[in-house]
């Protein structure tokens, strides 16, 4: 078992007494531009041990109030190169219902963006009762119904979650089809453009207000981080959030609503550089930061 960012310390949690588990989907199945994002929960894995454990914003060491345990890689495609996206879906789905069902904090890290679907599964299957909002980070509005003859095309993800029945809000938003056009219109979904957050400075605030429920799962598309300071994507687009724009929007988001879980995905590590790995393995620990030391309400 490999343990993010604990694995120097004397004493690493075991499952039973952790409060997040780290979920590694190493899949892909789907991209058509640059590959390479099967390799990147191992990449993001490796990088998070030179993140320091103190946080200076927060004055702290996230990970001595938190216990923070990495399980086995689910949905290995550079083993199992032939797993369809339903069987990859149906597998994440009960990997992560397990964990939240256990009273867990799972973050899953991804691998391309289709596998959020299997993980949202997950959440609604260990909770079925529980009505929540996924909060979507990402370039792509990722609506369309299918994408080259698949349903569970990464470019099909949200699509999916709106006929689960789930509220979203997708941030960041600068590149989407005709089709995804017309069906943002037709379900009066709310989008927060990535052009009005450049020009709007009280896009947080008016952001959390539209959220409609308190409880939240993030999924974070790297791609929706501005690829000068995250070049290691699949389908860069111009724009994009930057680093202290991000943390401020989930900091707050942390602070005024409860995080039940989320994901980062869509890692596709660059040859010669960590800038890329570093920093999503960063904001991995600051999400657990927000949400499970200064989020955590009574």
């Amino acid at each position: 078992m490999s343990h993010f960012l604990l694995e120097t310390l004397e004493e690493v949690p075991e499952y039973d007494r952790a409060d997040v588990v780290i979920v590694p989907v190493p899949y892909e199945a789907t991209t058509t531009y640059r590959q390479g994002c099967q390799n990147g929960p191992e990449a993001l894995l490796t990088a998070s041990r030179q993140v320091e454990y103190f946080d200076s914003e927060l004055w702290l060491q996230p990970c001595d109030r938190v216990g923070i345990y990495t399980c086995d890689p689910v949905c290995d495609t550079r083993k199992n190169p032939h797993l369809s996206g339903e069987e990859m879906v149906s597998q994440v789905a009960a990997v992560t219902s397990k964990i939240v069902a256990d009273g867990k904090f799972a973050i899953a890290i991804g691998g391309e963006h289709s596998i959020t679907e299997g993980v949202v599964k997950g959440f609604s299957l260990a909770n079925p009762n529980e009505r929540f909002t996924v909060v979507q980070i990402d370039a792509h509005g990722d609506l369309r119904y299918e994408y080259e003859g698949s349903i569970y095309n990464r470019a099909c993800v949200m699509r999916r979650i709106v006929d689960m029945g789930l509220p979203t809000v997708q941030i960041g938003i600068r590149s989407i089809c005709q089709e995804e056009s017309d069906f943002i219109k037709e379900r009066n979904l709310k989008i927060v453009w990535d052009r009005d957050i450049a020009t709007r400075s009280n896009w947080i605030e008016t952001t959390l207000a539209a959220i409609p429920t308190d409880r939240v799962f993030i999924t974070i598309d790297l791609d929706g981080i501005n690829p000068g300071i995250m070049p290691g994507v699949g389908t860069p687009e111009p724009g994009g959030l930057g680093w202290y724009d991000l943390l401020a929007f989930l900091r707050r988001l942390c602070e005024t609503h409860t995080v039940i879980g989320g994901d980062v995905m869509e890692l596709a590590p660059v040859a010669d550089s960590v800038v890329s790995e570093f920093t999503a393995a960063k904001l991995v620990y600051k999400l657990i930061a927000y949400a499970k030391v200064l989020g955590v309400r009574d």
